[in-house]
């Protein structure tokens, strides 16, 4: 993989900068802990977590370190009703389902900005450095007031670390049994008023292997590295700016594939090759008033090949917000101007008659009312001009009751809206094994949500419990669907001409003891469907593809002294309905099947701790006629009706769970405080 000059310039400006505002060693690192819960997701403003009228999930690194992943992508498999889906049994490339709605309905935000969306949401959660993640907040539900678009189904905020509290060096590496290798590098330094952080994500597996006999890869080979450069200036942070560039390199296919048949008809494989370039900036105005100003913008370059299908696409995003809080007694004014503008281009059928270019202005205004000090209602109102669409307006009403000291009850509605762009979204509609079929203009889908969340904490004798409980509902009109059963070559993508649901339930429990012990354990139940009308003009209901009704996840953890833990953390996803041909043998639904995995981790004392366990403890795999036809990746033997009698095409869709069996894994981390004058580790 070609390294981008833009690496070794952010690396030397760096590394200069660190030995010149390099600290004395009179300073101290701030602890993390301090913080408390506060979030800021729910309201665009930083509040204690008990105090939010929005329920907001924290999770801070400790958490996934529990099971270390190279990507944030795959960290997440262990939250509660958040699954990480994989799309593509070739090149592995997936996306994020909260409450069983696909990855277009989740924003994923970095700093409170929407950073990462439509042709990046594959890769959007790849190759940020760990060693840069302050913690990750999480809101299921309706948010498209405060975030607009993509925000149906709800938001994942990733919130980097300030510069001015990070470590000086921070590094973890490790690498499995399968010649995985992950590294990841963080370094800060601070002076007054200039503070910078820098972190270097690398990944690098390329070592084909097919355990399952079908003569294609099992999980797709993988080289990328992302350098992201953090600053923030003034004395209390009055304005901060950040870069991160991503290059990431993958291919999956045949064994005997190799880079010279990209593009071929001898040799199937799906190469996919990724440059990505992002900028934020963020400024308190100084002014009297709470007045701010952030802005971002990317760029996402991909070139791939689909077998003999090109796909050559360029997306550019800008953005800029001003926000706006007011206190007048007992409410909490928050207001805000955003426009977005998106230019997206590609080889493809969508933007034939030159980029699609989309200006979306919009303006926001909400109002926090403390009504008692138990009670909060909050109210908000979001209008866009979408420049495509028209105007589109976007309500939400939230009441939060605290009751008891320890138990809080929520309760959220809201209206969302989403415009689809099918190419940039979904990587079912790139593979060269089915034709895309859009059936008329595709009108935006809308929605109605509502949530209803209880918390409650426990304090006894013996430790700490603490309950969460949700209830979770969505109407949709002009859902937009992909059909995979009405020709076995074509995906064919239409408003229903009914409505569609998602409704479920969400338990969380956590718990941690006098003893050393801790352990967290989920469960989700959803039934997600579409009710579509028929010739006859009567409702048909049908589940929705690849969406479990059940699905749970768990945590334990315990210390024997102060040295030596053991982590215990694992999934479990019920059965899902799969992607057919006519007369196919293979069954409709998944399996239900669980994810498990160990983890050692040594700490000595000082700066550095050892770590190294199994992943996948129970080596669940899918099996091994997943892929069907994988030896005429081509279709040039389909029509035969003597070797082919049921007239199967290659088809890669039918695709549950990763291809990656059990592997042993072994890593260090290493943490400290770095003084120019003695050169040396301080933990």
């Amino acid at each position: 993989m070609k390294r981008h000059p833009l690496i070794y310039i952010t690396f030397i400006i760096n590394l200069f900068a660190g030995f010149l505002f390099a600290q004395t060693p009179s300073d101290t690192l701030a602890d993390a802990g301090t913080l408390g819960e506060v979030v800021i997701s729910g309201t665009l403003k930083e509040v204690s977590r008990s105090d939010s009228p929005i329920p907001v999930e924290v999770f801070r690194p400790e958490f996934f370190r529990r099971n270390p992943t190279p990507s944030l992508f795959e960290s997440l498999q262990t939250v509660n009703g958040v699954r990480p889906q994989i799309n593509c049994n070739v090149c592995n490339t997936g996306d994020i389902h909260i409450n069983g709605m696909e990855g277009p309905y989740t924003m994923v935000l970095i700093d409170g900005m929407p950073i990462v969306s439509s042709l990046a949401t594959v890769y959007g959660l790849s190759g940020i450095p760990s060693s840069l993640v302050e913690r990750i907040e999480v809101v299921k539900g309706p948010a498209s007031t405060l975030y607009g678009s993509e925000a149906v189904g709800g938001l994942i905020n990733v919130i980097t670390r300030d510069p001015g509290k990070a470590p000086h060096l921070q590094a973890d590496m490790f690498s499995t049994s399968w010649q995985e290798h992950n590294l990841d590098l963080g370094m800060a330094f601070r002076r007054p008023k200039v503070r910078s952080l820098l972190g270097i994500n690398y990944f690098h597996y390329q070592n084909p292997l097919d355990r399952n006999g079908d003569n294609f890869t099992d999980i797709a080979l993988q080289q990328r590295i992302s350098v992201f450069n953090k600053w923030s200036l003034g004395k209390k942070q009055a304005a901060s700016a950040g870069l991160r560039y991503v290059s990431e390199d993958r291919w999956g296919g045949q064994m005997q594939w190799t880079p010279e048949w990209r593009g071929s008809d001898s040799v199937y494989g799906e190469s996919i090759r990724t440059q990505r370039y992002e900028a934020t900036g963020a400024w308190q105005l100084p002014v009297k008033e709470q007045l701010s100003l952030s802005a971002s913008w990317n760029l996402h370059q991909q070139d791939s090949w689909y077998g003999l299908t090109p796909y050559k696409a360029a997306q550019m995003i800008s953005f800029a917000q001003m926000t706006w809080h007011k206190s007048a007694g007992s409410h909490a004014l928050t207001s805000g101007l955003a426009l977005r503008h998106t230019r997206y281009d590609d080889n493809t059928p969508a933007t034939l008659s030159g980029a699609d270019a989309v200006l979306l202005p919009g303006i926001f205004v909400q109002d926090e009312w403390k009504i008692r000090p138990q009670h909060r209602l909050m109210a908000g109102l979001r209008y866009d001009q979408h420049s495509r669409h028209g105007p589109i307006w976007s309500p939400r009403l939230n009441y939060h009751w605290k009751y008891a000291g320890n138990g809080s009850l929520r309760l959220g509605a809201g209206n969302g809206f989403r415009v689809v762009n099918l190419f940039t979204e979904d990587h079912a509609a790139l593979t060269g094994a089915r034709t895309v079929v859009i059936s008329g203009t595709l009108a935006p889908e809308t929605s109605w949500n509502a949530n209803l969340n209880w918390q409650h904490s426990f304090l006894f004798s013996k430790g700490f419990l603490s309950l969460d409980a949700s209830l979770f509902y969505t109407w949709f009109t002009n859902k937009i669907v992909a059909d995979y059963e009405t020709n076995d070559a074509w995906i064919l993508y239409e408003n229903i001409d009914g409505y569609a649901i998602s409704r479920g339930l969400s338990l969380n429990a956590e718990a941690s003891f006098t003893f050393p012990l801790r352990a967290r354990v989920g469960l989700t139940l959803m039934d997600v469907f579409e009710k579509d009308r028929l010739a006859d003009g009567n409702l048909f209901k049908i589940r929705q593809l690849l969406t479990e009704q059940i699905s749970g996840t768990f945590t334990l953890g315990y210390e024997f002294g102060k040295q030596l833990s053991l982590d215990y953390t694992g999934q479990v996803v019920g059965p899902m309905r799969l992607p057919l041909q006519e007369n196919d043998f293979r069954p409709a639904y998944s399996r239900t099947y669980s994810i498990q995995n160990m983890q050692l981790t040594w700490k000595p004392g000082g700066f550095w701790e050892l770590y190294g366990g199994v992943k996948n403890l129970l080596n669940f795999t899918p099996p091994a006629y997943s892929i069907l036809r994988p030896f005429d990746p081509f279709n040039k033997q389909a029509g035969d009706p003597v070797t082919n009698p049921m007239g199967y095409t290659f088809d890669p869709s039918y695709v549950y769970a990763p291809n990656q069996g059990a592997r042993v894994f072994l890593g260090i981390r290493v943490q400290g405080t770095v003084f120019r004058e003695h050169s040396v580790l301080k933990p």
